[in-house]
């Protein structure tokens, strides 16, 4: 099981990011996918996640409205977009799914300053 997260950086509060995590060695469309994030000197935490189907999702209350996970079976691939980005969305963002034990990817860095 791998995930490899991507599309992370620096951007203004306001902006706006895309994140995309790919999955291989699994089933992937079997399979719950969620995003979590850690920033500095806190616990990980959940920020959203999504059904095997994408027929579902939820949200952790400080991101409902400006993020959306979404997913693409075809391609192995979740994604979270992420808008009107506050400096309190600073972290490293991880993919995971639970695939018999929880899989984590690298992360990758969203930091967002002026």
């Amino acid at each position: 099981v791998r995930f490899v997260e991507s599309g992370g950086g620096l951007v203004q509060p306001g902006g706006s990011l895309r994140l995309s995590c790919a999955a291989s060695g699994f089933t992937f469309s079997n399979y719950n996918m969620s995003w979590y994030r850690q920033a500095p000197g806190k616990e990980r935490e959940l920020v959203a996640a999504i059904t095997s189907t994408g027929g579902s999702t939820n949200y952790a209350d400080s991101v409902k409205g400006r993020f959306t996970i979404s997913r693409d079976n075809s391609k192995n691939m979740v994604y979270l977009q992420m808008n009107s980005l506050k400096p309190e969305d600073t972290a490293v963002y991880y993919c995971t799914a639970r695939v018999i034990r929880r899989y984590w990817g690298q992360g990758t860095q969203v930091t967002v300053s002026s």
